[in-house]
Protein backbone atom coordinates (compact mmCIF):
# COMPACT_ATOMS: atom_id res chain seq x y z
CA UNK A 1 0.00 0.00 0.00
CA UNK A 2 1.17 3.31 -0.67
CA UNK A 3 1.93 5.58 2.17
CA UNK A 4 2.81 9.14 2.84
CA UNK A 5 4.32 9.84 5.82
CA UNK A 6 3.70 13.89 6.85
CA UNK A 7 5.97 15.56 9.29
CA UNK A 8 4.61 19.50 10.07
CA UNK A 9 5.62 21.91 12.24
CA UNK A 10 6.85 25.41 13.02
CA UNK A 11 10.27 26.54 11.37
CA UNK A 12 13.65 25.37 13.42
CA UNK A 13 12.24 22.74 15.04
CA UNK A 14 14.03 19.80 13.00
CA UNK A 15 11.58 18.68 10.14
CA UNK A 16 13.99 18.86 8.09
CA UNK A 17 16.63 16.81 9.43
CA UNK A 18 14.29 14.34 10.55
CA UNK A 19 12.68 13.80 7.21
CA UNK A 20 15.57 13.37 5.42
CA UNK A 21 16.60 10.37 8.32
CA UNK A 22 13.41 9.30 7.49
CA UNK A 23 13.30 9.21 3.72
CA UNK A 24 17.07 7.47 3.86
CA UNK A 25 15.75 5.25 5.69
CA UNK A 26 13.46 4.69 3.46
CA UNK A 27 15.11 5.23 0.66
CA UNK A 28 11.76 7.51 -0.99
CA UNK A 29 12.03 11.08 -2.35
CA UNK A 30 10.94 14.06 0.14
CA UNK A 31 8.07 16.53 -0.89
CA UNK A 32 8.28 20.06 0.43
CA UNK A 33 5.04 21.55 2.01
CA UNK A 34 6.09 24.85 2.58
CA UNK A 35 4.35 27.60 0.76
CA UNK A 36 7.64 29.96 0.84
CA UNK A 37 10.48 27.30 0.45
CA UNK A 38 8.89 26.73 -3.35
CA UNK A 39 10.28 30.48 -4.17
CA UNK A 40 13.80 30.69 -5.40
CA UNK A 41 16.06 33.47 -3.82
CA UNK A 42 14.35 33.49 0.04
CA UNK A 43 16.39 30.09 1.39
CA UNK A 44 17.43 32.01 4.26
CA UNK A 45 13.96 32.99 5.44
CA UNK A 46 12.18 30.07 4.69
CA UNK A 47 15.51 27.51 6.50
CA UNK A 48 15.10 25.67 3.25
CA UNK A 49 17.01 22.85 2.87
CA UNK A 50 21.08 23.83 2.16
CA UNK A 51 22.53 22.01 -0.56
CA UNK A 52 24.13 19.67 1.08
CA UNK A 53 20.62 18.30 2.52
CA UNK A 54 19.09 18.39 -0.55
CA UNK A 55 22.02 16.39 -2.28
CA UNK A 56 20.92 13.35 0.51
CA UNK A 57 18.07 13.13 -0.80
CA UNK A 58 15.73 13.94 -3.84
CA UNK A 59 13.58 16.78 -2.98
CA UNK A 60 10.13 18.62 -4.60
CA UNK A 61 8.57 21.83 -4.46
CA UNK A 62 11.70 23.64 -3.43
CA UNK A 63 13.10 26.88 -5.23
CA UNK A 64 11.11 26.11 -8.30
CA UNK A 65 9.12 28.90 -8.97
CA UNK A 66 10.20 32.75 -9.12
CA UNK A 67 9.16 35.53 -7.08
CA UNK A 68 6.80 36.90 -9.56
CA UNK A 69 4.99 33.29 -10.25
CA UNK A 70 1.36 32.86 -8.70
CA UNK A 71 1.23 29.59 -6.75
CA UNK A 72 -2.19 28.42 -4.73
CA UNK A 73 -2.88 25.77 -2.69
CA UNK A 74 -5.28 24.35 -5.19
CA UNK A 75 -2.41 23.96 -8.06
CA UNK A 76 0.28 22.65 -5.13
CA UNK A 77 -2.17 19.92 -4.69
CA UNK A 78 -3.30 18.82 -8.17
CA UNK A 79 0.87 19.50 -8.61
CA UNK A 80 1.50 16.64 -5.40
CA UNK A 81 -1.40 14.18 -6.25
CA UNK A 82 0.48 13.70 -9.87
CA UNK A 83 4.10 13.52 -8.66
CA UNK A 84 3.02 11.21 -6.01
CA UNK A 85 1.13 8.86 -8.63
CA UNK A 86 4.35 9.29 -10.78
CA UNK A 87 6.86 8.60 -7.45
CA UNK A 88 4.69 5.51 -6.18
CA UNK A 89 5.54 3.40 -9.10
CA UNK A 90 9.07 3.34 -8.17
CA UNK A 91 8.55 3.00 -4.22
CA UNK A 92 5.67 2.68 -2.10
CA UNK A 93 6.57 5.38 0.28
CA UNK A 94 7.09 9.03 0.08
CA UNK A 95 7.49 11.97 3.10
CA UNK A 96 6.16 15.19 2.35
CA UNK A 97 7.80 17.91 5.34
CA UNK A 98 6.90 21.22 5.79
CA UNK A 99 5.18 24.18 7.80
CA UNK A 100 2.24 24.93 5.60
CA UNK A 101 -0.69 23.89 6.76
CA UNK A 102 -3.27 24.91 3.54
CA UNK A 103 -0.47 22.69 0.90
CA UNK A 104 -0.46 19.54 3.95
CA UNK A 105 -4.35 19.81 3.97
CA UNK A 106 -4.54 20.24 0.48
CA UNK A 107 -3.15 16.57 -0.24
CA UNK A 108 -4.34 15.17 2.79
CA UNK A 109 -7.91 16.22 3.08
CA UNK A 110 -8.21 17.85 -0.06
CA UNK A 111 -9.35 21.79 -0.58
CA UNK A 112 -12.94 22.73 -2.38
CA UNK A 113 -13.01 23.16 -5.65
CA UNK A 114 -12.76 26.70 -6.08
CA UNK A 115 -12.60 28.41 -9.63
CA UNK A 116 -9.25 29.88 -11.17
CA UNK A 117 -9.20 33.47 -11.03
CA UNK A 118 -8.82 35.57 -14.14
CA UNK A 119 -6.03 37.94 -14.47
CA UNK A 120 -9.04 40.82 -15.14
CA UNK A 121 -10.62 39.68 -12.07
CA UNK A 122 -7.71 39.91 -9.61
CA UNK A 123 -6.88 43.09 -11.10
CA UNK A 124 -10.39 44.30 -10.46
CA UNK A 125 -10.14 43.09 -6.92
CA UNK A 126 -6.79 44.34 -5.52
CA UNK A 127 -7.78 47.65 -7.23
CA UNK A 128 -10.71 47.72 -4.76
CA UNK A 129 -8.07 47.68 -1.85
CA UNK A 130 -5.70 49.88 -3.42
CA UNK A 131 -8.50 52.94 -4.16
CA UNK A 132 -10.84 52.07 -1.38
CA UNK A 133 -8.63 50.09 1.61
CA UNK A 134 -10.32 47.91 3.99
CA UNK A 135 -13.50 50.11 4.12
CA UNK A 136 -14.28 48.95 0.44
CA UNK A 137 -13.57 45.59 0.71
CA UNK A 138 -15.50 45.26 3.81
CA UNK A 139 -18.22 47.06 1.34
CA UNK A 140 -18.15 45.14 -1.49
CA UNK A 141 -17.69 41.69 0.47
CA UNK A 142 -20.80 42.35 2.46
CA UNK A 143 -22.84 42.73 -0.82
CA UNK A 144 -20.97 39.78 -2.20
CA UNK A 145 -21.17 37.05 0.41
CA UNK A 146 -22.66 38.26 3.73
CA UNK A 147 -22.09 35.05 5.34
CA UNK A 148 -18.86 35.04 4.71
CA UNK A 149 -18.60 38.55 6.08
CA UNK A 150 -19.46 37.54 9.11
CA UNK A 151 -16.94 34.91 9.89
CA UNK A 152 -13.54 36.54 8.02
CA UNK A 153 -10.73 38.32 10.16
CA UNK A 154 -12.40 41.70 8.49
CA UNK A 155 -8.50 43.50 9.50
CA UNK A 156 -6.78 40.64 6.34
CA UNK A 157 -6.64 42.54 3.31
CA UNK A 158 -5.65 39.09 1.65
CA UNK A 159 -8.53 36.86 2.87
CA UNK A 160 -11.11 39.50 2.03
CA UNK A 161 -9.60 39.97 -1.80
CA UNK A 162 -9.15 36.09 -2.19
CA UNK A 163 -13.14 35.97 -1.40
CA UNK A 164 -14.10 38.88 -3.49
CA UNK A 165 -12.58 37.33 -6.35
CA UNK A 166 -14.04 33.89 -6.06
CA UNK A 167 -17.11 35.27 -5.73
CA UNK A 168 -16.72 37.74 -8.57
CA UNK A 169 -15.33 34.93 -10.80
CA UNK A 170 -17.67 32.28 -10.00
CA UNK A 171 -20.69 34.36 -9.76
CA UNK A 172 -22.00 33.26 -6.52
CA UNK A 173 -20.89 34.08 -2.95
CA UNK A 174 -17.81 32.17 -2.01
CA UNK A 175 -19.03 30.64 1.20
CA UNK A 176 -21.66 28.23 -1.09
CA UNK A 177 -18.37 26.89 -2.59
CA UNK A 178 -16.79 25.81 1.37
CA UNK A 179 -17.96 22.75 2.03
CA UNK A 180 -15.01 21.65 4.09
CA UNK A 181 -16.02 17.75 2.88
CA UNK A 182 -12.79 15.51 2.75
CA UNK A 183 -11.80 14.07 -0.34
CA UNK A 184 -10.89 9.98 -0.50
CA UNK A 185 -6.89 9.43 -0.70
CA UNK A 186 -5.69 6.41 -2.22
CA UNK A 187 -2.45 5.77 0.22
CA UNK A 188 -2.23 6.01 3.73
CA UNK A 189 -1.40 8.77 5.71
Amino acid sequence: MKKLFVLLGPTGVGKTELSLQLAEMLDCPILSSDSRQVYRDIPIGTAAPTSQELSRVKHYFIHTLGLEDYYSAAQYEADALALLDELWRDCPYAVMCGGSMMYVDAVCRGIDDLPTISDEIREKAMALYHEGGLPLLHETLKRLDPVYFNQVDINNHKRLVHAIEISMQAGVPYSSLRTGKAKERPFRI
